[in-house]
């Protein structure tokens, strides 16, 4: 019997987080156009090029999505035939590919002149951007965005599932680029900050797998003789290593008597051979990796909000864990019903932290998700949450729930019996529902759900006409009573070779009978098999709806959703205040190269105000009279006209002080020329302005570059560098081309339609 699937009913959402909304339309934004003028002469010429390059970059995938679509995979061999795509193959190719002829590729080859991959990947890629990114190619056609920017689209922002976070992402980064010269690193950096704040559960499970995947790899190098060697690290363990490496190669002398110095790089390199290959035969002495930290109170307390270790963004949970791992945090106490280590084998590993997401506090996060062989089956019994390293550990209540829906799921649907309202779907619970006060009235309310999913899971098979009958041939005058083969003597139901010597006769009717049988039990049991799978869908992501909505009320979440770090801090528990003052109340030495510090940042433009610690703040969180700095007690007088905050004085001189040159590398931390994302080196290249004397050294005549660019700032012909009284920076090409980048704002606040371009959601150097 020809079958064919039932239609797939829209699947129910996990709701999106408040501070997401409702999708957001980035058509607008990605109308904008270019983020500069177009320039005179021969680079006018090459900005035309380039525009039309990307418009023609977007007709070229949309003309490739195009024919996708007329090579559906339904003309290809069924799985499990003879000659078709094997299992392991259909199972690599990509998500976006599984409608697509196998063969779609292979015609691209011919007609493009390129190999199978680069086809594929090309099929993959349009399909990504017309379905799930459609503001991007408008954007592209614009010129908003060049070619080079949609990897960091595709890699980054199509993966996201929800439709309304992926157009929020999208939105925001097309908006972003319109405001201001941006390049793919940079735009991937702005990526990584919006996606981990606003997609934070499903990153920590791409966190998880990228862990699983780190190692030391081997491979070609282009030229004959020579190989590379890439170890996948995390960001922390990868930055100390760098420095570490550079630390040591620092320290080695150059050969005096070689023809060339041997460069950084290559020292770098010598040195990992000698720890490698030679442990013990040198004596190095110890070196340190300074990596440099910024995180808010959220994320220390256990909120979503991104950090960055030495300048690249990175996940919450992973700056927790660095803390944790240094001492600067307390290990998190499980939560509430999770067994301890000594109480039975179903608690959290002695040593492991129960809630990688809990902080300091210890509280619930999000993230839970059932394997997807438990969710096929039903059977949840052995799944050991508390274990996992990113699930939730079940309390005792929602185990008793667990066994009694399990056991209500092994009966007839109209024998089952669900006791509260929380099992309802969530598009049942909050639709117009009669009053009803019973389990029973809920039972029946659930009931009748079941038996419209089974019912609309059911209908397209039961519409599916039968096949036309197979032609009775005429009965044998020599058959006997209820014999319907061919052939005396034959058995009707298993008569398959030719009979009495004449040609080949078809199955008697018994054997017919008997494979409409089979068929019909194979029809029902994939009926069932469907609607238990619809419903197993159904519970799982009723389940993350509720899990969601669990950690937008609990304490992680709240911080997720505060403002401003004053807000988050009146959010803390006593203990979370205590663990946050003891860890600013830290000096140098441990795991601490120097005391942590205080950024105050403005709260609507994110720009820097003061840089401090807390001994400064004690001294100035006062009135100034002897008694009041002798008390450890806050000082209850008017504070008005005290100094309050402010960035450090101008240093005497043209080198700055220690509190100026740290004041100036936070406020910049990169290279300030549009476009460079260099680190300003440690050595030196903080610019002045207006060239000292006539100049002062402050932070406001003060601004930091990477060696190339401070070259080319007093070098480079016909170039204008213009440094504002808030920060700001003013590029002028030769050609009269003009942008402006700012000062990184530590404020990420949700990005929404309404966020400005350029405003205080910026990161380096923008």
């Amino acid at each position: 019997m020809a079958a064919t699937a039932p239609p797939r009913t829209a699947r129910r959402r996990v709701p999106v987080p408040p501070h997401v909304g409702p999708a957001v339309d980035a058509v607008p934004a990605a109308r904008t156009g270019p983020p500069v003028g177009r320039s005179s002469g021969q680079l006018g010429d090459l900005q035309a090029a380039e525009w039309e390059i990307g418009r023609l970059t977007a007709a070229r995938y949309r003309a490739a999505a195009a024919f996708a679509r007329t090579r559906p995979a339904c003309l290809d061999r069924p799985a499990g035939t003879l000659g078709a795509m094997s299992a392991a193959t259909r199972a690599a190719r990509p998500t976006a590919l599984q409608d697509v002829s196998e063969w779609a590729p292979r015609e691209l080859t011919i007609a493009l002149s390129i190999g199978h991959a680069a086809a594929q990947r090309l099929l993959e890629h349009a399909l990504l951007l017309v379905d799930r990114l459609p503001a991007t190619l408008v954007a592209l056609e614009c010129g908003t965005v060049h070619a080079g920017h949609l990897r960091v689209f595709l890699e980054q922002v199509a993966p996201i599932d929800d439709a309304a976070v992926r157009s929020t992402v999208e939105a925001d980064l097309i908006a972003w680029s319109a405001g201001q010269v941006t390049t793919p690193a940079q735009l991937a950096d702005r990526a990584q900050r919006v996606v981990l704040r606003l997609d934070a559960t499903a990153a920590a499970r791409r966190l998880e797998r990228a862990i699983r995947s780190r190692g030391v790899y081997l491979s070609a190098d282009r030229e004959a003789g020579m190989e590379q060697l890439t170890a996948v690290l995390t960001t922390p363990e990868a930055r100390a290593c760098w420095q570490v490496l550079g630390a040591y190669a620092d320290l080695l002398p150059d050969d005096p008597d070689a023809a060339s110095p041997r460069t950084r790089a290559q020292k770098m390199v010598d040195v990992l051979l000698d720890l490698v290959l030679r442990p013990g035969a040198v004596d190095l002495p110890p070196v340190q990796a300074r990596l440099t930290v910024v995180a808010t109170v959220e994320t220390l307390a256990g909120g979503d909000a991104p950090g960055e270790v030495d300048g690249q963004v990175v996940p919450a949970e992973m700056v927790r864990h660095l803390a944790r791992g240094l001492g600067l945090l307390p290990e998190p106490r499980p939560p509430a019903g999770v067994a301890t280590p000594d109480q039975d084998a179903v608690g959290a590993p002695a040593g492991e932290s129960a809630d990688p997401r809990a902080g300091i506090s210890g509280s619930p996060r999000r993230g839970a998700s059932w394997p997807d062989e438990e969710v096929r089956t039903g059977d949840h019994s052995g799944h050991d949450l508390v274990g996992a390293q990113w699930g939730a550990a079940p309390s005792d209540e929602e185990r008793r729930l667990l066994a009694a829906v399990q056991a209500e799921e092994r009966k007839p649907v109209d024998q089952q019996r669900w006791p509260v309202r929380e099992q309802l779907p969530p598009e049942l619970a909050d639709s117009d529902l009669p009053d009803v006060d019973d389990d029973a009235g809920w039972a029946a309310l659930w009931q009748d759900w079941r038996a419209r999913e089974i019912a609309a899971a059911t209908s397209a098979w039961d519409a599916e006409p039968l096949p036309d009958p197979v032609p009775r041939r005429p009965r044998s005058p020599l058959a006997g009573p209820g014999d319907e083969s061919t052939c005396p003597g034959r058995s009707a139901a298993r008569s398959t070779a030719p009979a009495c010597g004449t040609e080949t006769d078809l199955p008697g009717w018994s054997a017919v009978d008997d494979v409409v049988q089979a068929a019909s039990r194979l029809l029902e049991d994939s009926r069932r098999a469907i609607a238990r799978a619809r419903h197993d869908v159904a519970t799982a992501e009723h389940r993350a709806a509720a899990d969601e909505r669990a950690h937008a009320g609990s304490p992680a979440g709240r911080l997720t959703d505060a403002r401003t770090s004053v807000e988050a801090l009146t959010l803390l528990s006593a203990d979370q205040r205590a663990t946050v003052g003891d860890l600013l109340l830290r000096t140098g030495g441990g795991g601490l190269v120097d005391r942590p510090r205080l950024a105050v940042v403005d709260a609507l433009t994110g720009t820097l105000l003061a840089l401090t610690d807390a001994p400064r703040l004690r001294r100035l969180a006062h009135c100034g009279r002897r008694a009041c700095a002798r008390r450890t007690r806050p000082c209850t007088h008017d504070l008005t006209d005290r100094p309050g905050l402010l960035p450090p004085p101008p240093t005497p001189g043209y080198r700055p002080g220690a509190e100026l040159d740290r004041f100036v590398r936070a406020r910049d931390r990169r290279c300030r020329f549009p476009g460079c994302r260099n680190r300003v080196p440690l050595g030196g290249e903080l610019d002045h302005a207006v060239p000292y004397p006539d100049g002062p050294t402050s932070a406001a005549n003060l601004g930091g570059y990477c060696t190339r660019d401070h070259r080319g700032k007093h070098q480079a012909p016909g170039w204008q560098h213009e440094l504002h009284a808030d920060g700001r920076l003013t590029v002028t090409t030769p050609t009269g081309l003009t942008t402006t980048t700012r000062p990184p704002g530590y404020v990420d606040a949700p990005p929404g339609p309404g966020t400005p371009p350029g405003a205080h959601t910026d990161t380096p150097p923008f």
